[in-house]
C-alpha cells in the first residue's frame, strides 16, 4: 500500500514544480507513452522525463482458464545523455495477475514489485522525429523483481522505430522489436518477434491515434501470435505544455490476445 501511495505522490508532483522546459530551447515535447510502438524522438542533453502509468489492466478469457491483471506506478525515468542519445529505467511498483481455472474455479495470483527495465536510444536520423526520424533501442529487464512476478533470468531486445511525414495531418510510425525472452518452464530463452504500425492526429489539446501490434512467441512449450488494435487518446494541458495525461484502450484481434487492456498515465518534462 506505501508503495502505490508514492506512486500517486509521484504522479502528483509532476504536475506541479519543476523548472518549465519551455523556458529552454529545447526540442518539441515526445513521450513514448501511450501506445506499444517505440518512439525515434530522443530527450535533450542534460533534461530529465518521467512517465508513470498509473493504472493499467487486462482481461483474457477462453474455454479453460480466465486471467485478469493489473499494474500500477508503472514509472519510467528518461535522461538526455547527449545530442543523439539518451538512457532508460522504469519499474512496475505494483503488479498483480489472477488465473482461474473455469471448470474448478480454483485461482492462482501472482503479485509484487516488477523487474527493472533498462534501455538506451540513440538516434540514427533526426532526433526530434521529423519530417523523417529513425532510431535504435536498445533495452532489456533485469530480474530484480519479487519472486511471484519475476523473470528467471535477463531479457533483452531491439527496436527500429522509424516516423514518416505523410504530407498530411496524420503521422505514421513503424517500430519492428526483436527480443530474447526466457521460456516458460525457466529454463532458457527464445526469440520473439513484434511489429507495431500506427498512426495519430492533433485536435487541439487532444491527439487521437491507433495501433495494430502483431507479434510471434517461439516459445518451446508453444508458440503464440498474439495480435491487438489499439486506441489512444492524449491531452496536452495549455497551460503544461511538458506534461500530458493519456488513456489507452486495446482489443484482442484472436485468442492469443488479452480480450481487452485498458490504462491511464502520464507524462511531464523537467
Amino acid at each position: 500500500m506505501a508503495l502505490r501511495i508514492g506512486a500517486l505522490a509521484l504522479a502528483a508532483s509532476l504536475i506541479a514544480g519543476g523548472v518549465a522546459a519551455q523556458e529552454r530551447d529545447l526540442r518539441p515535447f515526445c513521450p513514448d507513452r501511450p501506445g506499444k510502438g517505440d518512439s525515434t524522438c530522443v530527450i535533450d542533453p542534460g533534461v530529465i522525463q518521467i512517465e508513470v502509468g498509473l493504472f493499467d489492466g487486462f482481461e483474457q478469457e477462453d474455454d479453460a482458464t480466465r486471467v485478469e491483471g493489473w499494474a500500477a506506478g508503472s514509472v519510467t525515468v528518461r535522461y538526455g545523455v547527449g545530442p543523439r542519445t539518451e538512457v532508460q529505467a522504469g519499474v512496475s511498483l505494483a503488479t498483480r495477475e489472477e488465473a482461474t481455472d473455469r471448470a474448478t474455479g480454483l485461482a492462482g495470483t501472482a503479485e509484487g514489485i516488477g523487474d527493472l527495465f533498462l534501455a538506451m536510444r540513440h538516434s540514427l536520423i533526426n532526433p526530434d522525429g521529423e519530417p523523417f526520424g529513425m532510431a535504435v533501442t536498445v533495452f532489456g529487464t533485469v530480474p530484480t523483481g519479487d519472486d511471484e512476478v519475476r523473470a528467471s533470468g535477463i531479457e533483452a531486445g531491439v527496436a527500429l522505430p522509424m516516423a514518416f511525414d505523410t504530407g498530411s495531418e496524420w503521422s505514421l510510425g513503424v517500430s519492428p522489436f526483436i527480443e530474447a525472452i526466457r521460456d516458460a518452464d525457466g529454463e532458457g530463452s527464445h526469440a520473439a518477434y513484434s511489429l507495431v504500425i500506427g498512426t495519430d492526429r492533433g485536435f487541439g489539446d487532444w491527439t487521437l491515434g491507433a495501433e495494430v501490434w502483431i507479434s510471434h512467441d517461439d516459445d518451446p512449450l508453444g508458440s503464440t501470435t498474439p495480435s491487438t488494435l489499439d486506441l489512444i487518446a492524449v491531452w496536452s494541458p495549455p497551460s503544461l505544455p511538458d506534461a500530458q495525461l493519456d488513456f489507452g484502450l486495446n482489443f484482442g484481434l484472436n485468442d492469443d490476445a488479452p480480450d481487452i487492456e485498458f490504462g491511464v498515465g502520464l507524462a511531464r518534462r523537467f
